[in-house]
């Protein structure tokens, strides 16, 4: 019997791993190349075909977090003017 939602099995230990790789690979290659993001389309392709979608955007967003959390934290953080104002 299936419990697991729309009949998706999780994902193995193997397959996390592999989806985990790929994404450190990925977020590397964005780290190294912060100017130029497309030297890392075949990394971002292998990470989308070893991840499950739902976890794709968790990652997208939890990068995203991270990186203005990382800003914020140096006192990069500029709040844009409409920020300002109110």
């Amino acid at each position: 019997m299936d419990l697991s939602p729309l009949g998706m099995a999780a994902p193995s230990m193997k397959e996390r791993q592999a989806c985990w790789g790929a994404r450190d690979e990925y977020w590397k290659c964005l780290d190294e190349n912060t100017e130029d993001a497309s030297k890392c389309k075949k990394l971002r392709s292998s990470f989308e075909s070893s991840c499950p979608q739902q976890w794709i955007k968790y990652f997208d967003k939890r990068r995203d977090y991270l990186k203005f959390k990382e800003k914020f934290e140096a006192g990069d953080f500029q709040p844009s003017k409409m920020t300002a104002q109110s």
